[in-house]
């Protein structure tokens, strides 16, 4: 059972002054320093309220969800592919919830605030510290992350890692199999090039910030987890087939 304090902190009151600080403050950054270019947001107008994942390729630490955020709540208010003014913000959809490495999100000030807009923070198996590791799936965790996306929408980065066509974690499949939400599919770009990697200050501006929102997949959630992560990766277009295809995995590194 959530505690007093988890209930207060998820409140639309608590939530809801946190999406608009955090809403103001980035808005200028993807309509007016950058352009931002939304496909899809007519597979958002039916959804239900809950049980809904949001599986995305993966670019910047903060930059990527805050426009889900955005996008998300200027669908509440009724625009299609576009965030136009955000007067959506004086109201905004907080029934949000994101998956974020428990390291990122007590990083920094900017980052611990960010949080109580609807982190769900969980323990990296394979990364702590920057330092490679090898450990067990936090049950909690998986708690955690199930207990979210039976009251909210929930966002999920299959790779936890901002590095192009990284492998997928079977964590994701794991949670679609326990779960069985109606899992949408979003592919992004522009990101990288438009924002550092682990804040947001400007790297390049009037980046075009690409953000196409797919249709519900069609998953057979009895299959193998491993059947379910490959769809997965299709879906968001980061599976080796790909990666061939793509060019911003270069571009990024040569960014660098």
């Amino acid at each position: 059972m959530p505690s007093i304090a988890e209930k207060i902190s998820n409140s639309r009151f608590v939530k809801g002054p946190v999406y608009a600080v955090v809403g103001m403050a980035t808005w200028p950054g993807l309509s007016m320093v950058n352009k931002t270019e939304i496909t899809g947001m007519e597979n958002l107008h039916n959804l239900p309220s809950n049980n809904v994942l949001f599986v995305s390729n993966h670019q910047t630490y903060f930059a990527d969800v805050i426009t889900f955020i955005h996008i998300f709540c200027a669908n509440f208010w009724g625009r299609t592919n576009r965030l136009g003014l955000p007067f959506y913000l004086l109201w905004p959809f907080t029934k949000v919830k994101f998956v974020a490495a428990e390291e990122t999100m007590k990083s920094n000030l900017l980052s611990r605030i960010f949080a109580m807009a609807g982190a769900i923070t969980v323990k990296r198996t394979w990364r702590a510290q920057g330092q490679e590791v090898q450990r067990e799936r936090d049950t909690n965790d998986t708690s955690k992350i199930n207990e979210a996306l039976a009251k909210n929408w929930v966002i999920t980065f299959p790779q936890g890692t901002t590095k192009p066509f990284a492998p997928g974690r079977k964590g994701t499949a794991h949670i679609i199999k326990d779960n069985r939400p109606i899992v949408i599919p979003v592919v992004i770009n522009g990101f990288w090039r438009a924002f550092t990697k682990k804040g947001l200050s400007f790297k390049k501006k009037g980046s075009v910030l690409s953000i196409r929102i797919k249709e519900p997949m069609i998953i057979d959630y009895d299959a193998p987890a491993d059947t379910i992560l490959e769809q997965v990766m299709d879906a968001i277009e980061q599976s080796k087939k790909f990666m061939l295809k793509g060019k911003h995995h270069l571009m990024n590194a040569l960014d660098k």
